[in-house]
């Protein structure tokens, strides 16, 4: 009798990875195989990336998944590349082809005038193939099953949308490769599409891939492959080295800190009456610089917990100890 493969056992893991996500996967399936890999109790990731797309992808583990929601508002850049001249239903280079069209002879002037429009606070419309819900279901389960489909434009920053080479059009290769700094919300695709359209000849992403995302501006990104030759030259406590810790992820917050006491109060759900400055969602430290989670500071400067994280417990739990003897 043939005994079934013993199911890994998943522990309790906290920090953030950063992942250099290859071409292929979803991000969720990315996720999937590091938290496997990991064997992490649970793990989310901080913002999709298409399969065509490559790079950065915080991962959180634990504790560190409480400030995921942060990290998927904040600034991210990307490196692109424009194929002109075919326009596709999903805006990339995975998608159905609609129509194509002959490239127009552009000059760099005109390039730049067309980035320019598409730079600063714009109205955008979001692919039809993407992963915003509409009635709870996916856009781009409704597109697959062929439903017609009416987006509206939402509002998106664009703080960058830059040429980096055009050399291949001088080859009659019709590519630009362009550098994308943006806000939460903002689709590469469209914005390559809406480009498209301002030139001429319409467009989609042939190659994408993710730089950096605030805070991490100079990640030290790990490959999946990476990842698993550690595990199996080392064993799995090796990919612990891996990560960084949560407090590295906490930077875009204003920070607060509290004396022993008022961690206390917070650990036990009360709110701290003080002179807390800056209205608004704080991370809140403890005086040797542990993060001890979220809080929300109101007008009157008080301060109350929103998430706290788990080691922040054991603070409300009585010392045995006090009434050892009583």
């Amino acid at each position: 009798m043939t005994q079934s493969p013993r199911r890994p056992r998943f522990r309790p893991l906290h920090g953030i990875l950063l992942l250099d996500k290859s071409r292929g996967p979803s991000s969720n399936q990315a996720l999937q195989r590091v938290r496997h890999l990991f064997q992490a109790e649970k793990a989310g990731h901080t913002g999709s990336l298409d399969p065509l797309a490559t790079g950065l992808l915080p991962i959180c583990f634990g504790e560190a998944t409480k400030i995921a929601g942060g990290l998927l508002g904040a600034r991210k850049a990307y490196e692109t590349v424009a194929r002109l001249g075919v326009v596709t239903d999903t805006d990339d280079a995975e998608g159905e082809v609609l129509r194509t069209c002959e490239v127009p002879p552009v000059t760099l002037d005109q390039i730049q005038a067309a980035l320019s429009e598409l730079t600063g606070h714009l109205q955008q419309v979001p692919p039809i193939y993407s992963a915003l819900k509409r009635g709870g279901e996916p856009l781009y389960v409704k597109a697959r099953r062929g439903e017609k489909i009416e987006i509206a434009p939402r509002a998106v920053d664009v703080h960058a949308f830059e040429l980096v080479g055009a050399g291949d059009l001088l080859e009659n290769v019709p590519l630009l490769r362009l550098h994308v700094e943006c806000g939460s919300g903002t689709y590469v695709r469209s914005l390559v599409r809406d480009l498209g359209e301002k030139l001429g000849c319409g467009a989609h992403v042939a190659e994408l891939r993710r730089l950096w995302v605030d805070p991490f501006r100079e990640p030290r990104m790990w490959t999946f492959e990476a990842l698993q030759d550690m595990v199996e030259r080392g064993g799995l406590q090796t990919l612990d080295a891996c990560l960084l810790p949560i407090e590295t992820g906490l930077t875009a917050w204003l920070e607060v800190s509290v004396q022993p006491s008022q961690a206390l109060a917070l650990a036990r759900g009360q709110v701290v009456h003080g002179a807390f400055p800056n209205p608004g969602e704080v991370a809140i430290f403890d005086r040797a610089g542990k993060a001890l989670g979220l809080g929300l500071v109101d007008e009157t400067g008080a301060l109350r917990p929103k998430r706290l994280f788990i080691w922040t417990a054991h603070l409300a739990k009585p010392d045995p100890t006090l009434s050892a003897g009583m």
